[in-house]
C-alpha cells in the first residue's frame, strides 16, 4: 500500500481549507491544528504553523503505507544493490513512522494509514475522482531521487521527454515527481485534474478564487492563487520561499 500524502504548513488554515474544498478535495480529519483532506487520487494535511516562521508556507513530501515494517524491509530490499538502506523505523512526534533517506541527504517519512469504513485503501467517494495530489522532489539528484522512489514502490509513469524529471504514481493515490533543481532538496506542491479544466476554471472563479490558465506546448495548466502568498494583516506579504500560485496541471 502506498498513497501520496504531503503534509503543508501554514498559518492560514481556513483559506487553505477554502480552497481546498473549491478544489474538490474533502476534508476527513479536523483537529483544529492538523486537518486532512481527501482527493479521488491521494490525500493531502493541512498543519498549523505560525505566522512568519520558517515554515510557514513550506510542504514536507511524505507518503501513507499499510504495515510500517513491511515498507522498510520492502524498501531496504530494492536499495540493496545500490548498497544503501534508505529506511529506517523511529518514533516521530505524532508517533511511530518511517524514515527514508535519499542520496541527496533529502528527508521524508512514511506514516501508518487508516482504512476507509469498508475496509479499503481508499479515500473518500465524495472528492473530486478527477483530482489528484501532486507532490514534487526538487534536487540536484534526480536520478538518485528517482531511483528512491522506485524503491518505495512508487509506479514509473513514462513520457516522451528526454530530460531528468520523472512522474510517479502511488499505487493507492496520489502522484510524486522528481524534478532537477539547484540548491538545497526541498518539497514542492500540486495538483493533477483528469478532467474538464474550464468547468473547474469556472467553479474556482465563481468561488472568488484569482486563477488564470496557461497553455503550453506540454498542455494547460490553471494557476491559483497561493492563500499564503496573500498580504497578511500587517500588510507584510508573504515569505520570500512562498510561490505567487498553485498549479493544476490537465492529466
Amino acid at each position: 500500500m502506498l498513497r501520496s500524502r504531503p503534509v503543508h504548513f501554514t498559518s492560514r488554515l481556513d483559506a487553505w481549507e477554502r480552497l481546498l474544498t473549491g478544489l474538490g478535495l474533502v476534508k476527513t480529519v479536523d483537529e483544529g491544528s492538523w486537518r486532512e483532506f481527501d482527493a479521488g487520487s491521494g490525500r493531502l494535511a493541512l498543519h498549523a504553523a505560525e505566522p512568519g516562521s520558517p515554515e510557514d508556507g513550506t510542504t514536507s513530501f511524505g507518503v501513507e503505507v499499510g504495515d510500517l515494517a513491511e515498507f522498510a524491509r520492502r524498501t531496504n530490499l530494492a536499495g540493496e544493490e545500490a548498497g544503501t538502506e534508505p529506511a529506517e523505523l523511529v518514533q516521530a512526534d505524532h508517533g511511530e513512522s518511517c524514515r527514508i533517506t535519499g542520496p541527496d541527504g533529502f528527508i521524508f517519512l512514511a506514516d501508518p494509514a487508516a482504512k476507509a469504513a469498508d475496509g479499503n485503501w481508499t479515500t473518500s467517494a465524495d472528492a473530486d475522482p478527477g483530482l489528484a495530489v501532486v507532490e514534487v522532489w526538487f534536487t540536484e539528484d534526480p536520478g538518485s531521487a528517482a531511483q528512491t522512489l522506485r524503491d518505495i514502490g512508487a509506479r514509473f509513469r513514462p513520457f516522451p521527454d528526454d530530460d531528468e524529471t520523472a512522474d510517479f504514481a502511488a499505487k493507492n493515490g496520489g502522484v510524486l515527481m522528481v524534478r532537477p533543481a539547484e540548491g538545497p532538496p526541498r518539497a514542492g506542491l500540486g495538483f493533477e485534474y483528469d478532467g474538464d479544466l474550464d468547468s473547474l476554471h469556472r467553479r474556482l472563479t465563481e468561488a472568488g478564487h484569482e486563477v488564470r490558465l496557461t497553455e503550453e506546448a506540454f498542455g494547460r495548466t490553471l494557476h491559483v492563487a497561493n492563500p499564503d502568498a496573500e498580504p497578511g494583516v500587517a500588510g507584510t506579504g508573504a515569505a520570500p520561499h512562498v510561490p505567487a500560485s498553485l498549479w493544476i496541471s490537465k492529466r
